[in-house]
């Protein structure tokens, strides 16, 4: 595998297709994408099957997620002609959580919603990622403060893979329009103000002047507003 660095410069002016066929062809049967079912993760749901390549698709149910992000899973599926494998919490590990600090254990402090994150999303992406080499997620600089570092190929030091975020550099507009032009389904949630979805007891509308992952852990200060599953 290349330098990850010289990698950076070598695609930083190519389109999302180029640098998506290069790594499904580097990695093949080695690479995994993690569909959180975004406006980002879509788009990259409809390039990817545009590639025509094989590529394992995924996805996280925490248990927690609203109706909407379930009927959307269903209609990507259907639209794209796929089968978007789904990772779930260990039952024991939530029960466990649930029995000791409550169901909504993750509005009383930081360190309790952490705890939910890990045992709902980071211990089943560690199961999605074994025996990957790579994985491709729908990180966009812009989405907020703890995500501006982000850069088009990095090391995930947790995993030990590679990981490719091919619209780093997308402004949510240029997201937009792409959906816009090809048609690519969305949640409903954005057209109730909605700008970023994750679990339904963590995520709201957001108000005019608030920034896009404003409505996720809106208790929290801007710079704990990760999950974990994209901090190293």
């Amino acid at each position: 595998m290349q330098h990850i660095d010289v990698l950076n410069n070598r695609f930083a002016d190519s389109e999302v297709t180029e640098v998506l066929n290069f790594f499904l062809d580097q990695y093949s049967g080695r690479i995994a994408f993690a569909t959180s079912y975004s406006i980002e993760d879509q788009v990259l749901t409809h390039l990817l099957a545009s590639t025509g390549k094989s590529v394992k698709i995924f996805t996280l149910d925490t248990g927690r997620l609203p109706e909407e992000t379930y009927k959307l899973i269903g209609s990507t599926n259907e639209r794209y002609n796929i089968n978007v494998k789904v990772y779930f919490p260990e039952y024991q590990s939530v029960e466990k959580m649930v029995q000791t600090k409550g169901m909504n254990l993750f509005y009383d402090s930081v360190e309790n919603r952490k705890e939910c994150c890990h045992v709902r999303k980071l211990e089943p992406l560690k199961r999605a990622l074994s025996g990957e080499d790579a994985w491709i997620a729908g990180l966009r600089r812009e989405q907020s403060v703890t995500r501006e570092g982000v850069n088009l190929v990095e090391f995930d030091k947790r995993h030990c893979i590679i990981k490719i975020n091919p619209l780093y550099n997308w402004t949510e507009d240029k997201v937009w329009d792409f959906i816009k032009q090809h048609k690519v389904p969305v949640s409903s949630l954005y057209g109730k103000g909605f700008t970023s979805i994750g679990c339904a007891p963590c995520t709201r509308a957001v108000t005019a002047g608030e920034s896009i992952r404003e409505g996720r852990w809106w208790w929290e200060n801007p710079d704990t507003k990760e999950c974990g599953l994209h901090v190293s």
